[in-house]
This record gives C-alpha cells, structure tokens and sequence, in this order.
C-alpha cells in the first residue's frame, strides 16, 4: 500500500504507527454557509480513504474538526444578528446532514473549535515557555516562525525567501511566504461578543491552533494520516506542523495527503460565473446522491476533478448497471454454499491491488467493470451456478463497502412514483397500452427509466 506524501513529493510505501491501526485526521467544514461541491470532493476522497483502510482490514480511528470560530463565521453571525452559537449550530446541522446524503461513513469524533479554547490557551503557554511567540500591544500571541529550523517543508518553500518578523492576522492568506501568524488573536471591537479570556486578555485563538490541539487531543501528539485539500497546504498545514512540533517535542504526522480542487464546465466555481452548487442546488435539479458520490470519487485524488452534469448522468448508468448486476445475481434464488470463482477472487485482489497504489481508482473501477461484463455475459448464456452467484453476491457488497453506491438509503421512490408505477401496471394488464405509454412518458419526466422483465417491473434512475 502506497500514499502520495505532500511532505516528500513523493509516493511512500503505508506503515502506521500502530500495526493494524489508522490514526486519521480530516479538515473538516468552516460552517459559516452550506458545503459547496468542491467541500465535498475533499470530504468524499477521505470517505473513499477510510473505507479502503477498513476494507484492507485497518482499524480507524478518524477525526473531523469543526471550525466554528474563525474570522468569517464571527462575521456572518454578526451580520444575521445571531450568537455565534446559534449561528453555527444551523450549518453545522446541515452539513451532518449532506454527510448522511451523501453515505459518508460518520467520524469517530467531530470536535468544535469552541470547545477547546481551554486547551488551546496551555498549548499557546506552552509555546511561550520555550520561546516560541511574542505577544503585541493589543494582546495577540505571535507564532516567531525564525525560531522553527522547519518551517516551509510542507509547502515547499525556500526558507531564503521567508519574510520572518512580518505579521499576519487573517486566518487564510494567499502569498507563498513564511509570515508569523496568530496563535491568539486579541479582542476587537468587530468581534462583537465573540472572546474568551486568558492570559493575554479577552481574545480569541487563530484557526490554524485549533486543529493541531483538536487532532492530538484525540490522536496523540504523534499520528499517521492527515488529509485536507491543495490549498491547506499554505498556510494552514505548514502553520499545524510548526507549532504542534514546536510544543510538544514530537514529530507531527507521517503522511500528508491532499486532494486536488474540482472545477465546474472546466472553470472554477464562483457564485458570479453561476456555477456554484451546494449539494442542495444539485439535488433539485434531479441529480441522485448515489451518482453525485460516484462523480465525485472517480477521478483521482491529486487530479484536478472537472464537474458536469454529462458526467453525472453518466455515473448514474454505472451504478444503474450494478444494481442490475445485484438484482440478476439475486434472482438465482437458492441456500447454496458461497464459493468466490476464480473471477472474482482475481477481480477483488486486483480492484485492492488499484487502490493501494495511492488510491488509483479509475483502475479500481477499470477492474471492476471487465468483471461486470464478465458476469453478465455468463448470466446471459446461463452459465453462471449458485454458489457462483452466491459469491459475486458477497463481492459486490465488499466493492460497495469501498465505494458506497449500489446501496444507498434513497433507493425508495416518493408516493407521487410509486402511484405512477401501479398505475401504470394496471394500465398494462387492462390492455391499455396508450395509457401505460403515457404514465411511462410522466415517469420519464421524473427521471425514472421503466425496464419490464419476466420478474416484473424494475425501475432505475437516469
């Protein structure tokens, strides 16, 4: 099993810490607004991620952070004339809920940033004690980034060229210069009532702290994986790296992994150029969470994802063809034995094989559908036994365990359908063959293609 490790530009072979278990750390949601498309291409590779590791037998321990407190969450609340609390607990909510949508397996633990301001405030002490920061005038704590050999490792950059003693505030910024950065940001009136007291006065913690004290709250001071996407490398990750190695003595993380940015019609998504979806917008427009999931994961991690609607309709053929695959495979009703053929034990060991070579899905599914093609031309000439069957069945659950497409949750169609399917039934055992044709015709405006087989009617999804 190897990774792409950002921290040595290079693919790695996978050792965790602990033999048999994952200590994995994922950025999760700045909730000031819903995830957007490009959010959940970061949250999906992690999914695909994690599941791999459980499929190959990896026991994961994963951590999601929840910023609830950073410079535009405390502005948008303001701006709503609602407490920080009240604010975030309405995205943070919804975002939990495009997470069971979208069949992300749930993290172990969802730390919020304002649950940990205690911890944070020892932790910026402890970086004071070994002379790590200096704090200004109005009381913010400042990460000396000169006193920290390593510091631009991550992202690369030359330490000639790092403008250390310059300071930044903001919690993101865009130059690809060391700059000190804000451990603790002092009160300020545009804050509102936002602010903790500490030694350094009312104030609040910079975001790049906040992860670094969640994920080693949790996963140790020293853990295997941490994720996120291309633009946390800087400042945001080399920022974690600093000042968790810097308090605690220790070596930080291991593996550094990060996922490319997905881009809409070839163009990146802005709310001007109207390209800008949240899960919700893609909903109303038809899209099923299975074939958003499927688009989403099937493009490499570290490639750029382009998103169009052409690629999600074809997504829903894919899995529409799996699940005809299952339903086929089912009709073989017997209690015999599971035997995995010679195909599909070849299928899975390869289909494992593309994916532990950083995640190469497109080969994944590559492996996968010559086997789907197999199987069907087998079903087709009545050549396939039960016990064969039984095993493709027990297969197909393994390769849905990794990519979560063929048994979703929403596979229940809304009464207005169900109604049009009966109707549509009777239609035909009355003879009626223009009405049947019609509620077809309605159905297919709905987005539901009608198979009729010997078994009965089957429906799928465009």
């Amino acid at each position: 099993m190897k990774f792409y490790n950002t921290l040595h530009r290079k693919k790695e072979d996978f050792q965790p810490l602990e033999k048999g278990k994952v200590t994995l750390y994922t950025c999760g949601p700045t909730v000031y607004d819903y995830a957007h498309i490009g959010n959940f291409r970061a949250y999906i590779f992690e999914d695909l991620l994690r599941r791999y590791l459980e499929f190959s037998g990896y026991d994961v321990l994963q951590i999601m952070n929840i910023t609830d407190i950073d410079d535009k969450t405390i502005r948008r609340s303001i701006e709503e004339k609602l407490s920080l609390e009240n604010f975030t607990d309405k995205y943070t909510a919804s975002f939990f809920e495009d997470v069971e949508t979208l069949q992300i397996l749930p993290a172990h633990h969802y730390p919020r940033a304002t649950e940990f301001i205690p911890q944070m405030i020892e932790t910026i002490q402890q970086l004071e004690d070994k002379g790590f920061t200096y704090t200004t005038e109005d009381g913010s704590v400042f990460f000396k980034i000169s006193q920290f050999s390593d510091y631009g490792k991550l992202a690369n950059l030359n330490p000639d060229q790092l403008k250390s003693g310059d300071r930044v505030e903001d919690d993101e910024y865009g130059k690809e210069e060391g700059r000190d950065f804000a451990l603790w940001k002092g009160y300020k009136a545009q804050d509102g009532d936002v602010g903790w007291d500490s030694p350094w006065g009312k104030g609040r913690p910079g975001w790049h702290i906040e992860c670094s004290v969640m994920s080693t709250h949790y996963l140790s001071n020293h853990f295997d994986i941490h994720c996120g996407g291309v633009d946390n490398i800087f400042p945001h990750h080399e920022n974690e790296i600093a000042q968790s190695c810097a308090a605690s003595g220790e070596a930080f993380v291991n593996y550094w992994l990060h996922n490319e940015h997905l881009l809409v019609d070839g163009q990146k998504m802005s709310k001007s150029m109207g390209n800008f979806y949240t899960l919700r917008d893609l909903l109303e427009k038809g899209c099923s969470p299975e074939a958003l999931r499927y688009t989403l994961i099937s493009t490499h991690y570290r490639s750029k994802l382009n998103f169009t609607f052409e690629k999600v309709k074809a997504a829903q053929k894919c899995i529409n063809r799996l699940r005809e695959l299952k339903r086929r495979l089912k009709k073989i009703n017997n209690e015999e034995a599971e035997v995995l053929s010679a195909e599909t034990e070849s299928m899975l060991s390869k289909f494992s094989a593309k994916l532990g070579d950083d995640l190469n899905i497109s080969g994944a599914l590559g492996e996968l559908f010559i086997w789907v093609n197999y199987l069907f031309a087998e079903l087709d000439n009545d050549k396939l036994d039960c016990c064969s069957a039984n095993g493709a069945l027990s297969a197909l659950r393994k390769i849905d365990s990794v990519l979560g497409v063929i048994e979703c949750e929403n596979l229940e169609v809304d009464d207005n359908i169900q109604e049009l399917i009966i109707e549509r039934e009777k239609a035909r055992s009355d003879k009626d063959w223009d009405k049947a044709d019609k509620v077809r015709g309605q159905l297919d405006e709905l987005g539901i293609v009608i198979d009729d087989t010997p078994e009965g009617t089957v429906w799928k999804r465009k």
